[in-house]
């Protein structure tokens, strides 16, 4: 029998929302990743980002068709000179979303998600300084149980 995907062990749609929406809450108490806020945000923001993971961890590609892929996400963070240590602590919210909305504990799916945070996180940050260039057409990556597929 296939393993699940990753998004299929979390709960589908659901999990990705109440996952989304722990972490968004997550930011708006955390000082630094908080000012990203300070001026409103989009109502779809925490649906698009439910997509979003969802997309990345095996669900339905929603997030490219209604967005236009990974480019379109890279471009919305792209060139904020974000402090150098927004990464880590975008990273230990989404950490801490986990539990807040009830994902499951199993270590190798947490260390999947954190895996795959760490990565994003990573290369999210390389494109903020104000000379980023963000390439054209990037498709949304996909990650599995064992890394970037």
């Amino acid at each position: 029998m296939a393993r699940p995907s990753i998004y299929e062990f979390a709960g589908g749609d659901p999990a990705f929302l109440a996952l989304a929406a722990a972490h968004h809450e997550r930011c708006l108490q955390e000082p630094e990743i908080s000012h990203a806020f300070s001026h409103g945000f989009n109502p779809a923001h925490i649906d698009n980002l439910a997509f979003y993971w969802a997309e990345v961890f095996g669900g339905p590609p929603r997030y490219s068709e209604l967005h236009g892929g990974h480019s379109a996400m890279l471009e919305m963070h792209a060139r904020t000179g974000a402090a150098d240590d927004w990464g880590q602590r975008f990273a230990a919210c989404f950490v801490q979303a986990q539990d807040d909305a009830g994902l499951p504990k199993e270590s190798e799916f947490r260390d999947a998600l954190r895996a795959y945070m760490e990565w994003a996180t990573e290369e999210v940050m390389s494109y903020t300084p104000a000379e980023s260039q963000v390439p054209k057409e990037l498709p949304v990556p996909r990650w599995g149980w064992n890394g970037p597929e």
